[in-house]
């Protein structure tokens, strides 16, 4: 609920500051001091068009901010959050403060839990905080969705869970069908992919690739086109090694032979060359294994002819037509094949995949049919009370011939909600047609309409702040007195604010504002500016006796007027809640 309102320069307020709490508070004044303001400055802080033309003659800017004390889970809190803003523990809930400021060049800011935010989001906290019913903007369940909504939640858990299986249901069919359009009408797509997927696997599959091959073949292509410079080079290494014609200069086994005899003699001498002697001989066998292997490697030389070479690039070159095609090298090749052959077996499936669906398909909306035809006989059922309960209200509310009538239809076509449209409409009296919310009623009657539907909604509405602007217009008397009895009603599930001219809603109130306004003096104190401004007040006891006795008879120094105003605090304070 909205804790406190600030409101500084806008319209004649220069500087209010509203202290809001719990229950049913009104706000009171002359015509022109400035009541409709607070209305006002809620719709700026709900994200409403601003307007220069609002702020105060000579000031720079006006701006409104609420303080506002929220469940620490409750959707606005998490909003804030996501935009930036904070929110402050307080009392095991949690605080969140907003604030719009309208510069007189038009220029708006908004302000979410102490950072700049977007007007938007505004907007969006504004639809789970408050509900506004004001002269203009007098309906919030204008929409069809909004009023099939209402219903619902005061149809309450049964149909709830109807619902919940069906929106559960509903999904999947959704899925299904839409699956099942996309296979018929992409059919020819899919042929033709699958033929080429086909097409390419067969190429594939003839090459046989193996992972790696274009590699290895590649350095034994390289090898086999210099075939003569590593068979002279091997040849020339072994020849160093261990030489075939025995020559002067020796090669280099015998020379490390020679030298390990050398030291082997006077090895006993000294350990230092017994140890060389020994490593020369670790040499000499690693000499000897180095030049068998070059035997050998001149040995595979002489096998490998021109004809393996031909044969290496012919398969490179089919290993390279399948690269150019399909990947960068052949692993890559291999994995797209894996890949694709996944798919081809998903698009083979195509009639068994069809035929599945269909039958899934037909069933569900054969089982959703029956859910919604639940769902419908819940919905009107739900209509009938809340048709009667709203109805009642009005009879009460001065508007004795009036009937809200909720109708139900069914449209034939499944939906996520169901296959119902939902329309409140409004009967005047006996005989005439129900026409629309919002059309055929004035202002004051529409205003106590949408309040004979809150009163009835209140306890399943999660809305946690109503304002209502002059929801008594055009009454008086005892239906004064029973739209006082209905907001105090309202207000036991919910925050209510009601800027009110009658005494009858005012004596109902648990807080009770009052606005007055003052022309402002020269500097002489005497010579008036042109200028007015406004105050705004907390009434206590004997504040409001006097504000009532003004708003009876225009003398709140009366007597009698005085008397009359007690009696009506006294008789709101006694007078029974409606069943």
């Amino acid at each position: 609920m909205i804790e406190e309102l600030r409101i500084r320069d806008l319209g004649v307020i220069t500087d209010a500051t509203l202290p809001l709490g719990p229950g049913l508070s009104v706000v009171t004044g002359e015509t022109g001091a400035g009541k409709t303001m607070v209305v006002t400055a809620v719709g700026l802080l709900l994200g409403s068009r601003s307007d220069a033309g609002a702020v105060r003659t000579g000031a720079k800017s006006a701006s409104a901010e609420a303080l506002l004390t929220l469940d620490p889970g409750h959707t606005a809190v998490e909003r804030a959050l996501e935009a930036g803003g904070e929110a402050e523990e307080y009392d095991g809930g949690a605080q969140l403060l907003l604030a719009r400021s309208v510069g007189a060049d038009g220029r708006s800011r908004a302000f979410v839990g102490g950072r700049s935010a977007p007007v938007g989001v505004l907007a969006e906290l504004g639809e789970s905080l408050v509900v506004v019913h004001g002269q203009s903007d007098q309906i919030r369940l204008k929409s069809v969705t909004a009023q099939r909504n209402a219903l619902d939640r005061f149809a309450g858990a049964e149909l709830a869970g109807i619902l919940g299986g069906y929106q559960e249901l509903y999904g999947r069919w959704k899925a299904d069908q839409a699956e099942l359009d996309t296979l018929r009408s992409e059919a020819r797509e899919r042929l033709r992919e699958a033929e080429s997927l086909q097409a390419a696997l067969e190429e594939i599959d003839g090459v046989d690739p193996q992972p790696g091959e274009d590699e290895s073949l590649k350095g034994e292509a390289v090898k086999l086109a210099n075939v003569e410079e590593l068979r002279i080079a091997a040849a020339a290494a072994h020849e160093a090694l261990i030489a075939e014609d025995f020559g002067d200069s020796g090669d280099a086994t015998t020379l490390v032979d020679a030298a390990k005899r050398q030291l082997e003699q006077v090895a006993e001498h000294d350990e230092a060359l017994g140890a060389a002697a020994s490593r020369l001989a670790e040499v000499g066998f690693l000499l000897n294994d180095i030049a068998a292997e070059l035997s050998s490697y001149q040995a595979s030389l002489d096998s490998e002819g021109p004809e393996r070479l031909a044969e290496i690039e012919e398969r490179r070159a089919a290993l390279a037509k399948l690269i150019r095609k399909y990947a960068p090298n052949i692993d890559e090749v291999l994995e797209w094949a894996a890949t694709a052959r996944v798919r081809l077996d998903e698009l083979q499936d195509d009639s068994t995949r069809i035929e599945a669906l269909e039958a899934a398909v037909t069933s569900a909306e054969a089982e959703l049919r029956k859910q919604a035809a639940r769902i419908s006989k819940a919905r009107s059922k739900a209509a009938k009370g809340l048709s009667s309960r709203v109805s009642a209200e009005l009879t009460a509310l001065a508007m004795a011939d009036a009937t809200l009538v909720i109708d139900v239809q069914d449209s034939g076509e499944l939906a996520l909600h169901g296959q119902d449209d939902v329309a409140f409409l409004l009967q005047p009296h006996s005989g005439a047609p129900a026409r629309a919310l919002g059309k055929g009623a004035s202002g004051g009657e529409l205003s106590r309409v949408m309040l004979a539907i809150e009163v009835v909604l209140a306890a399943v509405d999660p809305v946690p702040t109503f304002v209502f602007d002059e929801v008594d217009a055009g009454v008086g008397g005892k239906a004064a007195v029973e739209i006082g009895r209905r907001l105090a009603m309202l207000a036991r599930h919910v925050q209510v604010l009601v800027v009110t001219h009658l005494p009858q809603v005012a004596a109902f109130a648990n807080q009770h504002i009052r606005v007055t306004k003052t022309s402002v003096r020269g500097a002489d104190g005497k010579t008036s500016t042109g200028f007015t401004s406004s105050d705004v007040q907390l009434l206590d006891e004997d504040e409001r006796v006097r504000e009532l006795a003004r708003m009876l008879a225009g003398q709140e120094d009366s007597e009698s007027a005085r008397a009359h105003a007690q009696e009506l605090l006294d008789d709101a304070k006694l007078l029974p809640q409606p069943a």
